[in-house]
């Protein structure tokens, strides 16, 4: 992908618009960020932003805020990397400071718990929403079926470390791919 000289303003307000515009965070915010990064701006590739999740889950913060991250830093380094995330963050930071102000007078009303009980459930389709295409691009052969059936236990059935899931799946593919002399 050509490098071009993207505005710092531009990089804040992309990420600020996908900031405000998603609810649910992580993984609710990935079809957004793919709206706009590959198909609006076409800042990136689908595959380059499958690469940035991996990294954002494998690293520690928030997926989301991770990859507004490393989309800055790609772009234009550190004052990119500043910019963008920045950008993700500025608007869920007011809407929290403005939620705050008023949750002493909501607490306790049945509408209130109502609106929470169908955000919880939106976000859930949200997520659901996010995680299918992820799943279909990263399950390109029976072997990352495998692995995602052996990951998806570790997690599920014996509390492994994330981090060190990412890891072995990471050197598992590596030597799979040498031992068909893809590397």
């Amino acid at each position: 992908m050509p490098q071009e000289k993207i505005k710092l303003r531009k990089l804040f307000f992309t990420f600020a618009k996908i900031g405000v515009m998603t609810f649910g965070g992580g993984y609710a915010m990935l079809p957004m960020m793919e709206r706009e990064l590959i198909e609006a701006r076409r800042w990136t590739t689908a595959e380059s932003l499958m690469d940035f999740y991996a990294v954002a889950q494998a690293t520690p913060g928030v997926i989301a805020v991770n990859v507004a991250t490393l989309i800055g830093w790609q772009k234009r380094g550190f004052k990119g990397a500043l910019a963008a995330t920045a950008g993700l963050v500025l608007p869920s930071f007011i809407i929290i400071i403005i939620i705050a102000a008023f949750l002493d007078v909501v607490t306790g009303s049945p509408v209130v718990a109502r609106v929470f009980a169908a955000l919880r459930i939106c976000v859930a389709a949200l997520v659901i929403n996010a995680l299918i295409p992820f799943f279909k691009r990263g399950i390109i052969n029976r072997f990352t079926l495998l692995l995602f059936a052996i990951a998806f236990c570790a997690f599920m059935f014996f509390d492994f470390s994330p981090a060190a899931t990412v890891f072995l799946c990471g050197a598992a593919y590596i030597a799979y791919a040498a031992a068909r002399g893809r590397l």
